[in-house]
């Protein structure tokens, strides 16, 4: 089995020296996705409109690599502050409606470009 890089214009690029997903074998693995909106660069603050934007970001890269939300095995969440806790899950569960992968949310001291929420999801290819 070989690395293949995953680059799709439909999420924002690298903020550093890695790639937006790798697929391996049978398996997508994205690189965490911050809240950028990938047609203007704006980093989105909101935390609900940052779950969202930070999702897409994910489903894009996901669906470049052949996989999907539907097949997500595991989503880990960085935030800025876990008092948002509440208001995450309530956009979160938008995208992840019957599917319910694995998830850790964890409280961070700061993300890349300040950002206010950062995910990352392992899926199997469809």
């Amino acid at each position: 089995m070989s690395l293949n890089y995953i680059s799709t214009e439909k999420a924002p690029g690298a903020v550093g020296p890695y790639s937006q997903g790798i697929t391996f074998g049978d398996f997508v693995y994205t690189s965490g996705q911050l809240p950028i909106d990938p047609t203007t660069g704006v980093l989105v603050s909101d935390i609900q409109e940052a779950t969202k934007v930070a999702l897409n970001n994910v489903k894009a890269v996901l669906e470049a690599g052949g996989a999907g939300l539907n097949t997500v095995i595991k989503v880990t969440v960085f935030v800025k502050n876990m008092d948002d806790f509440s208001k995450i899950n309530e956009i979160y569960s938008t995208y992840f409606t019957d599917h319910k992968p694995a998830r850790s949310l964890v409280e961070v001291a700061r993300l890349p470009k300040d950002g206010v929420i950062e995910i990352e999801a392992i899926a199997h290819k469809k």
